[in-house]
């Protein structure tokens, strides 16, 4: 299975593709697109997309891994980021990629083992899990890259729950009493 995980941010998007072939995992790519705060936001997006469908076009992963917004304590940081995660979004449904959300705190529980985990911590187990010599830096890549081991590591659990059926919107709601 190929997964490229996407931390995504209006000025630095990360990316990071991640091949699992029987128990190994391998970093096959990883890098930030970037974009210029002095560009019009319009545009600014537009490229971002350009980026991000050029880099599926050239990577063709079978799942793309998208951080979840799940809160940011600056509105205006959260609004760029929703942004830039819409575009990954569609860019992977549009080039006909299977797309996942994770959160912050999913992605270091899988990896690191702990919620709560810091950067460092992310970019040490990261590079431990995938055998590289050094941390993977900027820690926007090393986000991208945990991402994408977040989704093989959680791919066998989904894999087994949907096939027996116990996947989201599997069988009745419970009632609650009034």
């Amino acid at each position: 299975m190929f997964v490229l995980g996407v931390d995504p941010g209006l000025s630095r998007c990360g990316y990071g593709a991640v091949r699992k072939r029987g128990g190994r995992l391998e970093a096959v790519a990883g890098g930030v697109v970037s974009s210029d705060p002095a560009v019009p936001l319009p545009e600014r997006l537009r490229d971002l997309l350009r980026e991000l469908q050029a880099l599926l076009e050239e990577l063709r992963p079978d799942t793309v891994a998208v951080e979840r917004v799940f809160f940011q304590t600056n509105a205006r940081t959260a609004m760029a980021t929703g942004q830039a995660s819409g575009m990954a979004l569609v860019a992977a449904a549009a080039a006909g990629c299977d797309v996942v959300q994770y959160t912050a705190n999913e992605v270091k529980m899988a990896v690191v083992g702990y919620g709560g985990a810091t950067k460092e911590q992310v970019q040490r187990m990261v590079a431990s899990q995938l055998g590289m010599a050094e941390p993977p830096r900027p820690p926007d890549v090393a986000d991208a890259l945990a991402l994408a081991v977040c989704h093989l590591a959680a791919e066998p659990l989904r894999r087994a729950l949907s096939s027996a059926g116990a996947g989201a919107g599997a069988g009745p709601r419970p009632r609650v009493p009034s």
